[in-house]
């Protein structure tokens, strides 16, 4: 059986429902590179640039980690999934990024998604579908229902999603949220959490960030909680359309949580070296200052973030606000 490697690592957060079942529909094995760990981390900031981003680099150790078992790599270059809205430059360029920075490589399948101009998000992917289904075989109507078959795991998964699932439990049925549930009786505080789910979601790089709140007495709202009609909404209010697609998720994740009134607090999740998220995160900052009933801590990562000065620094916000509530 042929097998597809995907890296554990950006947009699999986003799409992994979407791309498993079309190559599983496909007849397909595709294989996942393990979770993120000290030497997956460690090959990446070998192998890429010193000023590339920390998800690049852990991006290009999956991508290293699952190479040699598989056939094909799927790495699409993706460049927009929206109209007048785009994805992070170092994002679109992983495929040559990969071929110019790692050997003995797999067969790269690095087919464009964009929406265009007047395109959306279901069409960019069908079109990628038709051009990746072609590789392995002639029967059209096969493809078109691992096509239909893989939008409706997606449509799934946000629903799943925007009802409240945590991203992880509805990616692979991993059990994070049972850790609230079983600690729900002691769960006193409800903080609002900004980051993008390669942040957010991936244990090692975010120190189980959202298992270590659980443990403090706080249950977790994310962004992806929020429907894409919310998020555009209040991006919109905007003077300008901001034309990052990752970064208008978080500003509009942002001002929905700051009209949330039945929020403790927000925390806000981001890698350093990002070009578009310092733009973002001071904006977010700005808005907190207009909000004194809504306190926000800022948390900046690397590959050198110390768990211990994590660890206390959410302890002290914590304990922050409970003091609030009793003043």
């Amino acid at each position: 059986m042929v097998k597809i490697g995907i890296p554990r690592a950006l947009f699999y957060y986003y799409y992994y429902p979407l791309w498993r079942a079309f190559f599983n529909s496909l007849g397909l094995e595709v294989i996942l590179s393990p979770q993120t760990n000290k030497a997956i981390l460690d090959d990446g900031i070998k192998t890429t640039l010193s000023e590339a981003c920390l998800p690049v680099k852990v991006f290009f150790g999956h991508a290293m980690a699952v190479a040699e078992q598989v056939d094909y790599l799927f790495v699409p270059r993706i460049t927009r999934v929206e109209p007048k809205a785009y994805i992070c430059p170092k994002f679109m360029g992983l495929p040559d990024m990969l071929r110019a920075r790692l050997q003995n490589l797999p067969v790269l399948i690095d087919t464009v998604v964009d929406a265009g101009r007047e395109g959306d998000s279901i069409q960019c992917w069908e079109d990628c579908f038709q051009e990746v289904g072609s590789i392995f075989t002639r029967d059209k109507q096969l493809v078109d229902s691992s096509i239909k078959a893989a939008l409706q795991a997606q449509g799934q998964f946000k629903k799943r999603l925007n009802e409240g699932m945590l991203l992880p439990q509805a990616l692979e049925d991993i059990d994070v949220a049972e850790v609230a549930a079983a600690l729900q009786p002691h769960l006193t505080l409800k903080i609002g959490l900004i980051g993008h789910p390669y942040n957010l979601y991936d244990p090692y790089i975010s120190m189980n960030l959202i298992k270590k709140l659980y443990t403090l007495g706080v249950s977790v709202v994310t962004p992806e909680s929020l429907t894409d009609n919310e998020i555009e909404d209040k991006s919109n209010k905007l003077p300008k359309r901001l034309f990052w697609t990752l970064g208008k998720r978080m500003i509009g994740s942002a001002l929905n949580f700051y009209q949330n009134r039945r929020l403790d607090g927000l925390i806000y999740l981001t890698s350093f070296g990002c070009g578009p998220e310092a733009l973002v995160e001071e904006m977010v900052a700005r808005w907190a200052k207009q909000r004194d009933d809504l306190p926000l801590m800022m948390l900046t990562i690397d590959e050198h973030t110390g768990e211990a000065g994590m660890l206390t620094r959410l302890e002290a916000f914590t304990e922050m606000i409970k003091r609030r509530h009793k003043v």
